[in-house]
């Protein structure tokens, strides 16, 4: 797959006192279409709850580069940046640009997956290693070793 990119509806409620695009609501429309791309995989929701494992997030980091201001047209992407060779971990990097292509902001994501009984760290099904083989990757994607934690 080479992009996964939508359309991102604004809300007079996502602004700030300075009329821009409020600084959290980035990160939600980066969890967001995440799960959009989870789904659009054919990987339901509920298939989290049957087999007992989520996604964890260890770090969130958005750089600002062009404002954002209510009636802009915007889009966001995600792309898989980095994974763990056991696909434990990864890393998501999403794009926010305007209609033009203007970049607006950068979300990097770090996360791993969890078994949500025994809540620790795990190796995900083999439908989530498929994804993560099938998504869209930057052109310096890379590959993190195991450590032997």
């Amino acid at each position: 797959m080479l992009d996964f990119k939508r359309q991102v509806d604004l809300r007079w409620s996502d602004l700030d006192p300075n009329f821009h695009l409020r600084h959290s609501v980035y990160y939600d429309f980066g969890a967001k279409l995440r799960m959009d791309y989870i789904l659009s995989q054919g990987i339901p929701m509920a298939s989290f709850q049957q087999d007992h494992f989520g996604p964890i997030l260890f770090r969130e980091e958005c750089t600002f580069r062009k404002e954002v201001k209510y009636g802009d047209v915007i889009f966001m992407s995600v792309k898989v940046a980095k994974l763990r060779k056991d696909y434990s971990r990864f890393t998501f990097l999403h794009e926010i640009t305007k209609e033009d292509g203007t970049l607006c902001a950068i979300l990097t994501v770090d996360g791993a997956w969890m078994d949500t009984i025994q809540r620790k760290l795990i190796t995900p099904p083999q439908y989530i290693i498929d994804m993560c083989d099938n998504a869209p990757k930057p052109n310096d994607f890379q590959w993190i070793e195991n450590s032997s934690k």
